[in-house]
């Protein structure tokens, strides 16, 4: 079944004094996808989402959102999109109720009860009658949302909503953005440097540094590179070692002294211990040991980068 793409570029690039801040990159986002668009500070995430907003215009390259060509339809195709880039806008001396009933008004959203769905959806329905300008950063943020969600979008571009907020705050907002595909049949593009943070709410992501685009796919495929090993501490290593290549198992002593088996299947994990037993080995510890994603974020992102495969 060929999926549908919300969002499809192809070989979008911006140009500024001579210098490719966004370098021919393809997204593609599918119907109902939360997706991740990581990269670290001055990455070109923001450029890129700008430029699907239609605020800035790309050098080369093709934008299609919901199946059409964003230079040919631009006002019909931002009909369909909510966004919140960078920090929210609204009137800090009307409540939070008024500030909805003024943008709804604006986009000529006719169901009036829509503010008080949007309220209860952000949870803000006990400060909907507090001036915003009281409000938290995170019950602005909440707000801002809000105000995206006002048009019932069928897409929400989120650039760094989670910018500045606790960690209180930050929880918050994902928990409220992993709910809204479900409740609203939405599809997500959200940005983020942070890749614990997109990691506990996407479906896919990707990951783009010095404007290129290094990885797309699901977050199980990320973490699929890992590379998750066993290690055990054992009385004697190169004695196991020894044992163990005798039947070809892939193994190593690391530095520490503790035995590396590059296998991490219970079963033959379990006959290795067993056989290690058997031959009046001394077992102390299993572990198993993985990269983090940060970990592998980092590797790809750092001075020594590559495009992750």
């Amino acid at each position: 079944m060929k999926m549908v793409h919300i969002i499809e570029t192809r070989q979008l690039r911006k140009d500024y004094k001579g210098t490719a801040v966004v370098n021919d990159i393809d997204l593609a986002v599918e119907a109902g996808d939360i997706y991740g668009f990581l990269g670290p500070n001055g990455a070109g995430k923001t450029t890129t989402i700008r430029m699907l907003l239609g605020l800035i215009q790309p050098s080369a390259g093709d934008i299609r959102i919901f199946g059409k060509s964003l230079a040919d339809h631009r006002m019909e195709i931002l009909r369909g999109i909510g966004s919140l880039v960078e920090y929210p806008s609204y009137y800090g001396n009307l409540t939070g109720q008024e500030n909805l009933e003024a943008i709804r008004r604006l986009l000529k959203v006719r169901d009036k009860k829509r503010n008080l769905d949007i309220l209860k959806t952000v949870g803000l329905m006990d400060a909907k009658d507090k001036l915003v300008k009281n409000y938290s950063l995170g019950m602005k943020q909440r707000l801002g949302i809000g105000i995206a969600l006002l048009g019932m979008p069928k897409l929400l571009i989120l650039d760094e909503p989670t910018n500045g907020l606790d960690p209180a705050g930050i929880q918050e907002i994902r928990e409220l953005i992993k709910t809204l595909p479900a409740l609203y049949g939405i599809t997500i593009l959200i940005s983020s440097h942070l890749l614990n943070e997109v990691d506990q709410m996407a479906s896919k992501v990707g990951i783009i540094h010095e404007g290129k685009l290094i990885f797309q796919n699901s977050i199980e495929e990320l973490r699929k590179k890992s590379n998750p090993r066993i290690t055990m501490r054992l009385n004697d290593s190169d004695h196991a070692r020894m044992l163990l290549q005798q039947e070809g198992w892939s193994v190593a002593v690391q530095p520490n002294g503790q035995l590396e088996i590059h296998e991490t299947d219970d079963q033959k994990i379990a006959y290795i211990a067993d056989k290690l037993v058997r031959k009046n080995m001394e077992i102390y510890r299993i572990e198993e040991q993985k990269r983090s994603l940060e970990d592998i974020f980092l590797e790809f992102t750092g001075p020594q980068r590559g495009v992750i495969s």
